[in-house]
């Protein structure tokens, strides 16, 4: 007896980068109104619980897609073999930070779903020239500790939410520079300088 022919998207186990990649889709769809929360905490749980390239896909097809858009999975496949892939910091309900003296990477990814993300600077080295950070926020918030003497460059876009430097001054010629590309639904990026201690 021949075995039916099985989708190849059935059969390619998907990556921690893929499954974020379809949350935020999801936080998209939620922050669009074509979701309901209850509906995007439902299928972002099963979002992180797939295990293939078809159950991801499933978990969005019925969201419009842009025509010039490849379908899902070979979107995935793309992001697959776009190069190594960056640090990242997730927040999913929850809370995560990056504190005290960590090595910061030339790229790093800073994702919150319903969460709060704190990347703080002000104790480490920054041992690259320049370290981009892509900050996600979908109803939630990712807050950047920068100390004095770096250049920070903030771009992105905000839908029904904010990005906004609360850093003052300007830093010196040569200085390490920070490229913090924001994309923010329904939340916010925000880079301020490190909170004040009390002794």
């Amino acid at each position: 007896m021949e075995q039916e022919p099985q989708d190849d998207a059935d059969r390619i186990r998907v990556s921690d980068r893929e499954r974020e990649q379809v949350v935020e889709l999801l936080g998209s769809a939620a922050a669009e109104g074509r979701l309901t929360l209850d509906e995007y905490a439902d299928r972002a749980a099963a979002a992180h619980a797939a295990k293939t390239r078809g159950e991801l896909a499933r978990l969005t097809d019925d969201l419009p897609t842009d025509s010039a858009t490849a379908p899902l999975p070979a979107r995935l496949a793309e992001s697959a073999v776009a190069g190594p892939a960056p640090e990242r910091v997730v927040a999913i309900f929850g809370n995560e930070s990056r504190k005290g003296r960590w090595p910061v990477p030339a790229r790093l990814e800073a994702r919150s779903i319903f969460g709060d993300c704190h990347i703080e600077l002000q104790d480490t080295h920054l041992p690259h020239r320049v370290v981009a950070i892509e900050a996600t926020a979908i109803f939630g918030s990712v807050t950047i500790f920068v100390p004095e003497g770096v250049e920070v460059r903030l771009t992105g876009t905000a839908v029904f939410g904010s990005k906004e430097s609360k850093l003052r001054g300007t830093a010196p010629p040569g200085a390490p520079v920070l490229e913090v590309r924001s994309r923010v639904v329904f939340g916010s990026v925000t880079v301020r300088p490190p909170n004040r201690r009390r002794y």
